[in-house]
């Protein structure tokens, strides 16, 4: 009995012992690796002064009118994602995509991630932009943040443009976005094999090698960081902030809205009553994924020069 009894606890013991040698390397792995993709983050952009710290803008384009790109939540590199409807607006528009605090190569912040600090700090880097008239557009939870701008800031709207933008009281709205254990599983490597195991989440799409591997590693560097993940935690309190909301009145507003993809009850219907809320309001259906300025990026600088165009 006793051979087989310490045959059975050497089966347990490498059994325990297995994940664990795993995790330990993968862990070990994740640091080096983290080193190294920090090194090949390569500048772009200008950095801002923001609230004591710096915030990232990608300016192009010497339009008459500026319109400023809002990211989606959990956009790891805004400036690089917007790329191709940058390059579709920048010749007749001067275009800043701008990358919020914990996105991108802005600084991360210890200030809460709430719509209010989130759009006042947008207004702060126009400022040091030296912009104060601008068009917003704005991607999924950035419809919440112009929402805010607007509030704040509304003489310095000329028109909210909203790429598959979010609304207030959408279904769904108050419902958590889980982010419990994802910094763990980032220290032990495990969401960077996950990565490696997912594939291009690009293939296909108008973007050069070079830019999608340093967006991989801008994700590698920003999706579990601490601002991102507190703004996480703060979207349902961010929705309920703009309960009942409405853009003014007169503020032009055009909404690219994608129907096919959507997973909320009455995407459409939402935005045609948001769009039907102001004197000048427009929807265009897209076909496409949510993120529809991936490959959607043509018709959509079509449509926004058409709507902006003052003799339309």
């Amino acid at each position: 009995m006793r051979k087989p009894l310490k045959a059975t606890l050497w089966v347990v013991g490498a059994l325990i012992a297995l994940p664990v040698l795993t995790l330990a390397t993968t862990s070990i792995v994740n640091v080096v690796a983290t080193e190294s993709d920090l090194a090949a983050i390569t500048p772009y952009g200008q950095r801002v002064p923001v609230d004591g710290r710096e915030m990232n803008a990608v300016v192009s384009g010497t339009g008459d009118d500026t319109i400023v790109l809002l990211p989606g939540l959990g956009t790891a590199a805004p400036g690089l994602d917007f790329q191709p409807l940058i390059s579709e607006l920048d010749d007749t528009h001067r275009v800043i995509a701008l990358e919020p605090f914990g996105t991108g190569l802005s600084d991360q912040t210890d200030s809460p991630r709430t719509a209010e600090n989130i759009a006042e700090e947008a207004h702060q880097a126009l400022q040091g932009l030296g912009v104060d008239r601008y068009a917003v557009m704005g991607h999924s939870i950035a419809g919440v943040y112009a929402l805010e701008l607007s509030r704040l800031h509304p003489g310095e709207l000329t028109a909210f443009i909203g790429i598959d933008s979010s609304v207030p009281d959408q279904p769904g709205w108050d419902e958590p976005v889980p982010t419990d254990g994802l910094a763990q599983l980032r220290d032990l490597g495990l969401l960077r094999v996950a990565s490696a195991l997912a594939g291009d989440p690009y293939a296909g799409m108008p973007y050069d090698e070079g830019t999608k591997e340093q967006m991989r590693l801008l994700t590698t560097k920003n999706s579990t960081a601490p601002t991102l993940l507190d703004e996480m935690e703060r979207t349902p309190s961010n929705f309920a902030s703009v309960s009942g909301a409405t853009f003014p009145a007169d503020l032009p507003v055009l909404l690219f809205v994608v129907q096919a993809d959507s997973d909320v009850d009455g995407w459409l219907g939402l935005h045609e009553r948001q769009a039907a809320s102001v004197e000048r309001g427009e929807v265009v259906p897209l076909e496409g994924d949510h993120y529809v300025h991936h490959t959607q990026s043509p018709r959509i600088a079509a449509e926004t020069d058409r709507f902006l165009d003052p003799s339309s």
